[in-house]
């Protein structure tokens, strides 16, 4: 199934001819993020959308305290996997991973938190290129990433990989040391799922 097929027939995005992203640079770029120590014990794979509320919720609300408790700590680390549910989670995770490793958590948690305002707007792929904006990429760099089917194509693999590896089928999905977890639950229900896993 290719991305065409899977966006239910959506207009294909003009490719820029000469676009210096191809498949191999987008493999580098597009790829899970790690947050935390990586040689903690306790692994935290999430699934996420960037249009998904719960998902939203998840990362303004219950990760921060996960985060104080289990990561700053060095007990757990979150990898990160995109699960775009449609064109406008792709186009933003594809922003994500253009604002490099150094900045991505940061865009990530900037769309989050204003996904009421760019995910309903009149015009979506425009309130993130401004949001983009805001956190200093310019328009042609944002423009040209989600122009580039290269990459477009290497986040939607991630979310097949995800189907495939673990059968995630709705986000937020947690896989914590090899337990899947789905929905944003209590800081206490996660805790009691990892202290479990701690060795």
């Amino acid at each position: 199934m290719d991305r065409r097929q899977w966006l239910g027939g959506a207009a294909a995005l003009t490719v820029l001819a000469a676009l210096p992203h191809g498949a191999a640079l987008a493999q580098t770029i597009v790829k899970e993020r790690l947050l935390g120590d990586p040689d903690a014990p306790v692994t935290i794979i999430e699934y996420s959308s960037l249009t998904c509320p719960h998902c939203a919720a998840f990362h303004t609300n219950t990760l921060p305290a996960i985060k104080e408790r289990f990561i700053e700590t060095g007990q757990a680390k979150l990898v990160y996997r995109d699960f775009p549910l449609d064109q406008n989670a792709l186009n933003a995770a594809v922003i994500a991973h253009c604002a490099g490793e150094d900045r991505y958590f940061a865009f990530l948690e900037a769309m989050f938190a204003s996904q009421d305002r760019w995910a309903r707007s009149s015009n979506p792929t425009e309130s993130l290129v401004q949001l983009a904006g805001l956190g200093g990429m310019p328009r042609e760099q944002a423009e040209a990433c989600l122009a580039d089917d290269a990459m477009l194509d290497a986040v939607l693999q991630m979310r097949l990989d995800g189907q495939a590896e673990f059968d995630i089928a709705s986000t937020p999905s947690f896989i914590i040391n090899g337990q899947m977890v789905s929905g944003n639950r209590s800081v206490d229900e996660f805790a009691t799922v990892i202290e479990a896993a701690l060795p």
